[in-house]
């Protein structure tokens, strides 16, 4: 049977080919002014993520009232087998393949995989690798990560690797939410080009030229979260630097 890519990670596919690197923005359900915050992203982001590490509060309402002010894809980020709603159009099917417990690695996607038939949401088959400083943050306590170096860049890259092997196409480098400083670049650029699939970084990055370097340096897609709730105004500034390391990307 051959294997179909759906039509959101077919949009994302073209956002990548056609600009050099998408914009993804994080939303946590259990946020109290979640409508504000998609007010904020919804002419920014490419594509809106929502999840997050320690449970989630009513999540079809959360998703209902953010498909209620913007028609960009909305990608669930589960954080277990609860995180799952009929009302969003995606689920990035992951793997936390550096946890030293299984359930996180293979057990806790296989017991969400009926659900996901269920709901006919599209995977997304992703390897989510936790970087340092992961281990001081909620995903890194949650996930019991064996938390990978930034020193040994070839470690992840060789897990980036090990993904594409199984058939994933993406790959979230991830130093945490609220992590006090971001993947570096020589992970990102060495697992890019090692691998060739999809590389996603997220965590700790703050600052509009940080997420432009990280472009520079191989990311496909960049995640922010906390910022959203910091400094809303700094989306915009975000989304064109991105889009400006795309372009430049693209020309190399």
């Amino acid at each position: 049977m051959e294997i179909k890519i759906g039509k959101v990670e077919r949009k994302l596919n073209q956002i990548i080919e056609e600009e050099g690197a998408v914009y993804l923005t994080l939303l946590d359900p259990e946020e109290e002014n979640i409508e504000k915050i998609a007010e904020n992203v919804k002419d920014y982001a490419d594509a809106i993520m929502v999840g997050g590490s320690i449970g989630v509060v009513n999540l079809d309402e959360a998703i209902k009232k953010i498909k209620k002010i913007t028609k960009l894809p909305i990608i669930l980020f589960p954080g277990n087998v609860d995180g799952l709603s009929k009302y969003a159009d995606a689920v990035f099917y992951m793997s936390l393949m550096n946890s030293s417990n299984t359930y996180w690695v293979v057990t806790a996607p296989t017991l969400g995989a009926i659900t996901i038939l269920k709901y006919n949401l599209e995977p997304i088959p992703m390897a989510y690798l936790c970087i340092e400083p992961a281990k001081k943050t909620a995903v890194g306590y949650v996930g019991e990560i064996r938390e990978i170096p930034q020193n040994k860049p070839k470690i992840t890259a060789m897990y980036c690797l090990s993904a594409k092997f199984f058939g994933m196409r993406w790959a979230y480098l991830e130093a945490g939410s609220g992590a006090s400083y971001p993947v570096n670049n020589e992970t990102i650029s060495l697992s890019k080009k090692l691998s060739g699939i999809n590389i996603i970084v997220g965590g700790g990055i703050r600052k509009p030229e940080i997420a432009y370097e990280k472009v520079l340096a191989g990311a496909d897609a960049i995640v922010t979260g906390n910022l959203l709730e910091e400094n809303p105004k700094a989306v915009e500034l975000m989304y064109d630097a991105i889009k400006k390391a795309g372009r430049e990307k693209l020309k190399k």
